[in-house]
């Protein structure tokens, strides 16, 4: 009989286990599906926040970019004609003006580009970002990435700037001390094939690089 009643003791705790550990798995899969559900959660609250901010920021600049920037200059009555011979442009970099056939491929470049050509972009609607060699490279970089994202940027160096960045479309420009200026995307919203555009629409690319 004591062995009868052992046997059944046995069970009964084995039993007892078994469930003991079926609840702890239970309690475990719980919380790693609960936690799995809570991330995925705040995950897709930061992407919302993230471009609702995102949104908030295009349509800031856009709506800036109907009013008038401060700072730009604005220069009337410039010449398109192309000529054989280089031009002596008065202001620099040139804001517009009798320029070559030849258009510089809209891009990044490491070097500085040919002005001549360069003012043929400006006809075409491009936005000229010219930089000193001594910009901080992370303000290059910044620059970079943005140009390389439009294919009517143009971006460059340019030798005795000034200032350490300035932006120019054609028969508009604006002079900066950092790309975190705020004004820099506004200009760029504005003017990118804005309005002011001799040939909207033309292409910058199947000239020459640099």
């Amino acid at each position: 009989m004591a062995s009868k009643k052992n046997s059944a003791d046995r069970q009964t705790i084995v039993a007892a286990a078994r469930a003991e550990m079926k609840r702890s798995e239970r309690r475990r899969s719980f919380w790693i599906y609960g936690s799995g559900a809570v991330v995925a959660i705040v995950v897709a609250a930061i992407v919302a926040s993230v471009f609702v901010v995102n949104q908030q920021s295009k349509d800031a600049v856009t709506a800036a970019a109907d009013k008038p920037i401060s700072g730009v200059q604005s220069f009337d009555g410039l010449s398109r004609n192309h000529v054989n011979n280089e031009v002596a442009f008065p202001t620099l970099p040139p804001v517009g003006g009798d320029h070559s056939a030849e258009l510089t491929n809209c891009g990044v470049y490491t070097q500085p580009v040919d002005t001549w050509r360069a003012v043929h972009s400006l006809e075409h609607g491009a936005v000229w970002i010219t930089y000193r060699s001594d910009l901080p490279q992370d303000q290059i970089d910044t620059l970079t990435a943005d140009a390389a994202s439009n294919p009517y940027e143009l971006l460059s160096p340019y030798p005795d700037l000034p200032a350490p960045v300035i932006v120019s479309a054609w028969g508009k420009q604006l002079q900066l001390d950092s790309v975190d200026d705020s004004r820099l995307p506004v200009f760029l919203q504005a003017y990118l094939q804005g309005p002011q555009t001799p040939e909207p629409g033309a292409p910058c690319s199947g000239g020459v690089q640099g």
